[in-house]
């Protein structure tokens, strides 16, 4: 791609991520942009354009619901779009957002993503029942969590992983969350309180899998000329990338996301990274269940195939680990509201790059971090590079 134009991360912000929040979607979304402007030191009149975004409406139980959260995110009198790839959602937005200042059209753009998923009654699950082909599979009844057994198992199988080493992500993730202010479900646990949770689809179990959360993110970008009269430290997205494999999920071999690889090759690329393991500080991917946390990492090229679980067992993927791995405490232990998941790690990005992630700050010193979402029916990859 030919970019003329430099975009940067100059203000970041979110909510506390709940199971249950008093606060209407409007005022998720609110609060998240509030925050982000007050770190950028501007407001919101100073916003050219507002990337706002959320999961299907039936999340929020609202219909329009881009049109009806657009006054809580600051989009009132400017131009506002939503964009929506599933669990993709929060990392798009971000590369929505970021085509809008590299072309030119704008120099200040306001980033928010939100989800109320309480709203969906009796379980968001319900929701996700009707995403499927109405001949081939939603005779079965399907919902995600034993799809995604059945790609768990897959994953296991093809390169045989006992279910402690995938065990291990849950307590390394939430046991980070315990520093992160924004976390629903932080915890110390060990790998056997994982294996004698309640199983909910075979390999999967309770403490394998995110939670149902309420929340919202949002994020400022600038362009560079106005990042550097905003800020002496502004994150630069020097790479992104996006892809799309096909819906029918039954023809593809499971142990292995190719979306995501490609997603992350065109991000590399654009970032000039061609050895990402070497040149990669930390990552956050997208960990709804643990065993994605793995498989993302294959994804995102940062180690081969199938060796993700041995270098999480071998520590390296610690906070003071040689690679440290969603040292926010991921989606396991913050939270997972859909849209808002995504975002909160290219937030977590920001904050690592320029040293203000508190106790979360990662001990050595880091100058690239990668971030990636997936979504949409297991066949969405979304991919961003953050430099200091």
């Amino acid at each position: 791609m030919n970019i003329k134009r430099r975009v940067a991360v100059v203000g970041a912000g979110i909510t506390k991520f709940v199971r249950r929040a008093k606060e209407t979607p409007k005022e998720l979304s609110y609060y998240a942009a509030k925050a982000a402007l007050e770190t950028a030191g501007i407001t919101r009149k100073d916003v050219d354009a507002v990337v706002a975004t959320t999961a299907p409406d039936a999340f929020d139980g609202i219909h329009m619901n881009g049109e009806y959260m657009i006054d809580g995110s600051g989009g009132v009198n400017r131009p506002t779009m939503r964009g929506y790839v599933g669990g993709g959602t929060g990392v798009f937005s971000i590369l929505q957002g970021w085509y809008h200042v590299a072309s030119g059209l704008a120099d200040i753009v306001l980033v928010v993503a939100e989800e109320k998923m309480s709203s969906c009654l009796p379980h968001p699950q319900g929701a996700f029942l009707h995403i499927f082909d109405n001949m081939t599979e939603r005779p079965l009844g399907p919902n995600l969590v034993w799809i995604f057994a059945l790609e768990m198992r897959r994953y296991m199988e093809k390169h045989d992983i006992p279910k402690e080493q995938i065990a291990l992500v849950s307590v390394k993730n939430k046991r980070n969350a315990l520093d992160h202010p924004s976390a629903q479900l932080a915890a110390k646990i060990t790998v056997e309180d994982v294996l004698n949770s309640e199983v909910l689809a075979y390999p999967v179990q309770r403490l394998d899998i995110s939670p149902p959360s309420d929340g919202a993110a949002a994020v400022v970008l600038a362009s560079e000329k106005v990042a550097k009269k905003l800020t002496d430290s502004p994150v630069w997205i020097d790479g992104v990338g996006w892809n799309l494999d096909t819906a029918y999920w039954t023809n593809r071999d499971l142990y292995y996301p190719k979306y995501v690889e490609y997603a992350a090759r065109m991000a590399y690329k654009m970032a000039g990274i061609d050895n990402p393991p070497k040149q990669i500080d930390f990552a956050e991917p997208y960990d709804p269940f643990n065993y994605k946390e793995l498989h993302h990492m294959e994804g995102l090229l940062l180690c081969k195939k199938g060796e993700a679980p041995k270098l999480t067992a071998e520590g390296q993927t610690e906070r003071d680990g040689d690679l440290p791995i969603c040292p926010s405490g991921g989606l396991l232990g913050v939270g997972n509201p859909i849209a808002a998941a995504g975002l909160m790690k290219v937030c977590e990005l920001f904050w690592q790059l320029r040293g203000e992630a508190g106790k979360r700050q990662i001990p050595k010193d880091v100058r690239t971090g990668v971030a990636q979402a997936w979504g949409d029916l297991m066949q969405v990859g979304t991919v961003v590079v953050m430099r200091s």
